[in-house]
């Protein structure tokens, strides 16, 4: 009974190994079927960690992004106090767009002039060289040196 269980499930696979081998010689893709049993709890928990990192990285990197400007505003208001130029009545820290906008455009500015400009044409200058056996092909391998 049991060699008959055993042989039923090797003909079985056997059956089921030709049919994908009939299916991926015709091109045709075999049937895949979604059904719930084949998810496991395992499958689940990976599932649902993995999105969880994910949305957690996400949160956070928003989080910081959206507090970068406190965070370098905290840094220049230290270094201001600590060498005594921030005092209690100019407190304001903080660089105005229009400000931000010509520093940007003088840096613009300041790094179009650094490229040196070079002249587009181009001469094409033939250099004489002294005659050189060394490079000349009479002097070339004609014939194989053994033959006679």
């Amino acid at each position: 009974m049991n060699e008959i269980v055993q042989q039923s499930d090797t003909l079985q696979a056997i059956k089921d190994s030709v049919a994908s081998t009939v299916n991926s010689v015709s091109g045709e893709l075999p049937d895949l079927h979604f059904t719930l049993e084949n998810i496991t709890q395992d499958s689940l928990i990976i599932t649902v960690l993995g999105y969880t990192i994910v949305f957690l990285s996400l949160l956070f990197l928003f989080v910081v992004f959206l507090n970068i400007t406190k965070i370098i505003n905290y840094n220049v208001r230290k270094k201001l106090k600590e060498s005594g130029k921030l005092t209690e009545e100019n407190n304001e820290v903080s660089i105005s767009g229009e400000v931000t906008a010509a520093i940007s455009m003088a840096l613009v500015l300041h790094f179009r002039e650094v490229h040196d400009f070079e002249s587009t044409i181009i001469t094409i200058k033939k250099v004489q060289r002294p005659y050189s056996p060394w490079s000349s092909k009479i002097y070339g391998l004609r014939q194989y040196p053994g033959k006679r």
